[in-house]
């Protein structure tokens, strides 16, 4: 596996109506010139640098393919992978597929989780939120049974 950059925060900014998301300097500096968007978790898109695509993918691979599980996850992650390259103002075209995938449609949030980004509905970001803030102490204690 190859080392990757760390992402975290939240950021709120608008997508256009061609598809446009200015990915916050922050994120962008680790970014090189492109990335890779994929459908993410929970409903949201994931963004993942180039290297991190190529690690994610290699753990997917390793995977038992003769599950069927495993195929319909494979399958649906890399059907709908688009590597965007950034413009000149910081932004990623995010083809309509995974616009209508993530509910993209003005408002988004971009999340850093370590390994990579997620973009999420503004709508969708704040219901997860809200619905899992108060439950951050017994998650945090049930981490406790997994080896790291």
């Amino acid at each position: 596996m190859g080392e990757y950059e760390v992402f975290f925060g939240e950021y709120r900014h608008n997508i256009d109506a061609k598809g446009r998301l200015s990915v916050p300097v922050k994120m962008r500096n680790q970014c090189g010139e492109s990335v890779f968007v994929t459908r993410g978790n929970d409903g949201c898109l994931a963004l993942y640098t180039q290297e991190g695509w190529e690690d994610y993918y290699q753990e997917l691979q390793a995977l038992p393919q003769k599950k069927k599980s495993t195929r319909t996850y494979i399958r649906l992650i890399t059907s709908r992978v688009s590597e965007c390259e950034f413009d000149k103002l910081g932004r990623i075209n995010i083809p309509l597929v995974l616009r209508q995938e993530g509910h993209l449609e003005k408002e988004c949030v971009i999340v850093g989780v370590g390994d990579h980004v997620e973009i999420w509905n503004n709508e969708a970001w704040d219901q997860f939120y809200d619905d899992n803030k108060d439950s951050f102490d017994d998650i945090s204690e049930g981490l406790d049974d997994f080896e790291l």
